[in-house]
């Protein structure tokens, strides 16, 4: 069977009535997911796999799956009106999100926001259907110098997320790498940095460190300026971007949908680290990199579409291979093996109305979730006409609930006030969060891929630039690190070359 033949077959399966409503109810609740800071796609699916064994097998992968990427959508809502991202990739939109919203183009950040999404699902499910074989047999030959020098270079474009000085962007990057140390050593069963605290033997809540960063810092910030500075006026003109504003972002969307469509295929990568580099690159390429950070709609397009097509091709490993490439996959895998569906090699010859009518579901949400969104896109501005004094508490009550909903500990409400008292102080001294989110999500897989290495080559450093793609992946480490160190260089010596000009008088 070949391509077209599986997709005619696919859009039989998905047009039936059951389908397109168990899909429509799955993008629904996945937006609304993402709205609601701190809840999650995780939680999510957790608590609706029970519901799906009463469900045919078929409507129910699709739900799930229309939970998950429909959570990516939502998952901006937030943070661009409130700065409240539930996840990492979302603390990236947050970056540029919320400063537009703030300048009063909240709408045109939604609509950006929206659009970048749609356009980086649907590439990526292009990118599913025609290379997912390619991409899954790229990914499987990855081995752990691969993936170490893979995390390494997320962790020096991190560097160049935050606006600002790199030393406090790599000082925040180190501090994410010693937070991520914090719990239990996989390898020898030893609790570390934990103080003697049994709550943190299985490390920091990454949902309350993210919901603590961005959320409560910036609700202390905003209750001591006396409210969050955010224009709530918005009329239908001003939800449209401009014609600057679409040219400055076609070329983002497509790079994010690139950067998302790769490291989204790529077993224990997946969209959060796709959204921080195709941040990094969209600052690097740009003409202005000071825009980045005081709200570039650049910041926004790519991001979300690296974001959405990493949530696409992350299907491709799990599909294809039967490997799950994050938690939410494994729950989708889960869920799948529940239905006795056995993802793999074999799936498309096996069952192919299953593995084509999930792909074309996919297709046929996304397309649901752009006529559900963009038209609610003024619904979801009018919440800024909420007053502060009530607006603030019900922030306080969702991120109390999403964070204790993550693990039902109430330890992780104490983490997230503390996180939040300590990234008011480092927003005050002009240090961005961004990069620390970062470090804290890649220095576990990064310490453990590299033990892995050189348990293999018994010791041998030289396995890292004996393999073709893991010296390519450390030059183009080396390659942005020179590049940084020149731009920090080039910038020190104009600006202090009028110092050394000799006065006339």
């Amino acid at each position: 069977m070949d391509i077209f033949d599986g997709l005619l077959l696919g859009l039989q399966a998905a047009t039936q009535p059951t389908m397109l409503l168990y899909c429509f109810i799955g993008v629904f609740l996945g937006t609304l997911v993402g709205v609601l800071p701190g809840v999650g796609a995780m939680a999510a699916i957790s608590l609706l796999l029970p519901v799906t064994y009463y469900i045919p097998s078929n409507a129910a992968i699709a739900m799930l799956a229309g939970v998950f990427y429909g959570s990516q959508y939502g998952g901006s809502i937030a943070s661009i009106l409130l700065n409240l991202p539930g996840t990492p990739s979302s603390a990236v939109t947050s970056l540029d999100g919320y400063p537009l919203a703030k300048q009063g183009k909240a709408g045109v950040a939604l609509f950006t926001a929206m659009t970048g999404s749609f356009v980086g699902s649907v590439l990526g499910l292009i990118m599913l259907i025609f290379f997912g074989s390619v991409l899954s047999r790229i990914g499987l030959s990855f081995g752990p110098a691969e993936y170490f020098s893979l995390m390494l270079l997320g962790l020096i474009a991190a560097s160049a997320v935050g606006s600002g000085s790199p030393a406090k962007s790599l000082a925040m990057v180190v501090l994410g790498l010693l937070l991520g140390c914090v719990g239990t050593d996989v390898n020898t069963g030893l609790t570390r940095f934990t103080f003697e605290v049994p709550e943190l033997m299985d490390g920091i809540n990454l949902v309350a460190l993210a919901m603590g960063l961005f959320g409560i810092s910036e609700v202390i910030t905003s209750i001591r300026t006396g409210g969050g500075g955010v224009n709530a006026r918005f009329s239908l003109r001003s939800m449209l971007p401009g014609r600057d504003d679409v040219r400055r972002s076609l070329c983002p969307m497509l790079r994010g949908t690139a950067i998302g469509g790769f490291f989204g295929a790529m077993p224990g990568t997946g969209a959060a680290i796709a959204s921080f580099i195709s941040y990094a690159v969209e600052k690097k390429v740009a003409r202005e990199p000071g825009r980045f950070g005081q709200g570039a709609v650049e910041g926004v397009a790519g991001p979300e579409s690296a974001n959405n097509a990493g949530a696409m091709t992350a299907f491709i490993p799990t599909l294809t291979l039967g490997i799950p490439g994050d938690v939410v996959m494994a729950l989708m895998l889960g869920a799948m093996m529940i239905h006795g569906i056995q993802p793999g090699p074999l799936m498309v010859s096996e069952n192919p109305v299953m593995f084509w009518g999930l792909i074309v579901s996919f297709g046929i949400g996304n397309l649901m979730l752009l006529v559900l969104n963009l038209p609610l896109i003024g619904l979801w501005v009018s919440l800024l006409r909420i007053p502060f004094s009530m607006l603030y508490p019900a922030i306080l009550v969702f991120i109390c609930l999403g964070v204790y909903s993550v693990n039902n500990n109430v330890f992780d409400i104490y983490v997230v006030a503390i996180v939040g008292a300590v990234g008011y102080v480092l927003a005050k001294l002009q240090f961005n969060p961004a990069p620390l989110l970062l470090g804290f999500v890649l220095g576990p897989m990064l310490e453990e891929n590299l033990r892995r290495a050189l348990l293999l080559s018994r010791g041998d450093l030289m396995t890292f630039v004996e393999r073709p793609v893991s010296a390519g992946l450390l030059f183009t480490c080396v390659t942005l690190l020179l590049w940084a160190s020149w731009g920090a260089l080039r910038k020190l010596i104009r600006e202090s070359r009028p110092l050394a000009e000799p006065q006339v008088s």
